[in-house]
């Protein structure tokens, strides 16, 4: 049996679709935005947009203002589409082609961001690695987001199974290393007029150690100091992030 090779399998699917007829598409991401909004993220902070392909997540956080957005995608197509249509303005971005798999990423990030990339690992090894990828590289206290197709979404999306989860699958999930704050349900309108239940999830960052001097929490995380204020101010200490 000829063995399944992922990176083909999107790349093809980004040469032969364009981005207003995947089945993805929103012409605003309304739902990953409220996330940005809730928390409060500074426009400084580290962000990874985690399959981010030629969405519009990334067009609307450089508007916005966003000065370190990095977004990585198996399909080098689908990260060329979106430099392309950014033109100049995807100079402010960093893009990185990896499967989501394997994925090691260079730096720890204050926000990883997920929208509909995760629940195509349906292999217990990948879905546990990624778990692990995830708390190794977001910083102490930072914010993870993601979104999947939930318990009455569909079972195949691109030509590909997909693992469905609920609120409490989701939080078994990453609940080892990230406290579960919010969830909700939400329809995706497909271009083809098709209904796509939504679970998107966002979790905090645990702490190893938390503690409070004068109005001022610090965190320690691998024998490193990092401060913050709880009004929601994000303060740099040794290079790193924290956020309250």
């Amino acid at each position: 049996m000829k063995r399944f090779d992922r990176k083909t399998h999107w790349e093809n699917i980004y040469q032969t679709k364009a981005l207003k007829d995947a089945s993805w598409f929103e012409p605003t991401p309304d739902t990953s935005l409220s996330f940005f909004d809730e928390y409060k993220v500074p426009l400084d902070a580290k962000i990874v947009d985690v399959g981010g392909g030629d969405s519009y997540l990334v067009d609307f956080l450089l508007v916005k203002g966003y000065q370190d957005v990095t977004v990585v995608d198996i399909s080098e197509i689908a990260l060329e589409r979106a430099k392309h249509r950014l033109g100049v303005l995807s100079r402010k971005a960093k893009w990185v082609v990896d499967d989501l798999a394997t994925f090691r990423p260079p730096e720890k990030y204050d926000v990883w961001h997920d929208r509909a990339a995760f629940h195509f690992l349906t292999d217990e090894k990948e879905i546990t690695n990624y778990v692990h990828t995830a708390n190794q590289h977001v910083n102490p206290n930072g914010i993870l987001v993601i979104g999947t197709f939930s318990e009455k979404g569909p079972q195949n999306c691109s030509g590909l199974p997909v693992q469905q989860y609920s609120e409490t699958a989701m939080n078994q999930r990453f609940g080892e290393f990230f406290e579960k704050r919010t969830c909700l349900a939400m329809d995706h309108i497909t271009p083809s007029d098709t209904r796509q239940n939504f679970v998107f999830c966002s979790f905090r960052k645990r702490e190893e150690h938390v503690g409070v001097q004068d109005g001022i929490h610090e965190v320690t995380h691998d024998g490193i100091h990092l401060p913050f204020t709880q009004s929601g101010t994000f303060l740099r200490s040794m290079g790193q992030m924290a956020m309250r």
